[in-house]
């Protein structure tokens, strides 16, 4: 293959920790974390365990959330990662889109984000912000964390026109379309099909069905029921959710399970999943026999990506990144 770094996703639960020891082991580049309050554990809590538990392998978020952290907050995580991983952590931001629909309310505007992200470059580097009318800085004492300035990467995901345009304001590289000048990355999820196995065979489906009704979720909290209505079994899939609760509380139901776990009405979908051709500029789903997902990796790498992210669902996690591992074999 072309030398294209393989990394994972994973989100922050009770296997974290285990999963990235097994990655590191795998040789994974770098396992990266997801962050979602209204949906799983701290990240950053997680990301201090890998730490001590790995000495190799880098680690990343895929993305942490501004608004659900104050700029300070988010600045002492951050120094803390990075002492504890050896230098070994890179933090990458986004708007939040599904995190901020959990809880009702919108993604972070871009303009905000990149305030956010340009004032915690500042703060690491040991500068004075105004944060809110008041000027703050980090006052640790000497021997309560690192000594600034501390030299963490900071990325962003921006995977439309504007973000990606100006991401060099702030970012060390981005999770999006590759970039002229910023180092490139994007997230695959997907599965590697056993020797003589179907793409639509139940434990490929259900291996990939975590992320792949996730067009179905944006659908209903993006576009709403008429958005929804018009994909494959989506009326049913939103009469079966509406049942469930009234019409404020839907928005919390809409991505249950995301991303990790299938509920049952997410399970009547699993037929209609486009198991081989779900690609967009910056997330893709791919389910193929080992050459084939080699050459879809050859593929990206092709188009300017330096860093493939594989996010692994479904209930065999360590088979998927077993299997993935062994592309780069």
């Amino acid at each position: 293959m072309t030398g294209v770094e393989l990394s994972c996703g994973l989100p922050p639960g009770p296997q974290f920790a285990d999963l990235a020891v097994l990655a590191e082991q795998l040789g994974y580049t770098r396992v990266w974390i997801f962050d979602s309050a209204p949906l799983w554990e701290d990240p950053f809590v997680h990301l201090a365990l890998a730490a001590e538990r790995t000495t190799r392998i880098g680690l990343a978020t895929a993305v942490l959330i501004p608004p659900q952290r104050s700029v300070m907050t988010m600045a002492a995580g951050v120094v803390a990662i990075a002492r504890l991983s050896g230098g070994r952590f890179r933090a990458c931001f986004g708007t939040g889109a599904t995190a901020q629909w959990m809880l009702g309310q919108r993604p972070m505007p871009l303009n905000t984000l990149f305030d956010y992200v340009g004032s915690l470059r500042r703060l690491l580097a040991g500068e004075t912000v105004v944060i809110d009318g008041r000027a703050v800085r980090m006052m640790h004492a000497a021997d309560m964390t690192v000594s600034r300035p501390v030299d963490v990467p900071l990325w962003l995901s921006v995977l439309g026109p504007r973000g990606h345009e100006r991401a060099p304001e702030v970012a060390d590289g981005i999770i999006g379309p590759p970039h002229a000048s910023l180092p490139s990355a994007t997230m695959m999820s997907g599965t590697v099909l056993d020797d003589g196995e179907g793409s639509r065979s139940n434990r490929a489906l259900t291996a990939v069905g975590p992320w792949g009704v996730v067009p179905w979720h944006t659908a209903y909290l993006y576009g709403g029921a008429d958005a929804v209505d018009a994909m494959p079994g989506g009326a049913a899939w939103r009469t079966e959710l509406e049942a469930r609760a009234p019409q404020q509380e839907r928005h919390l139901f809409a991505f249950e399970g995301h991303v990790t776990d299938l509920t049952e009405r997410d399970r009547s979908l699993l037929e209609y999943l486009d198991v081989e051709g779900r690609t967009s500029s910056g997330l893709m789903m791919k389910v193929g026999d080992r050459e084939g997902m080699r050459r879809e990796i050859d593929k990206h790498a092709a188009a300017g990506y330096q860093e493939i992210i594989y996010t692994p669902s479904g209930p065999d996690v360590a088979r998927e990144l077993t299997a993935f591992a062994q592309l780069n074999a």
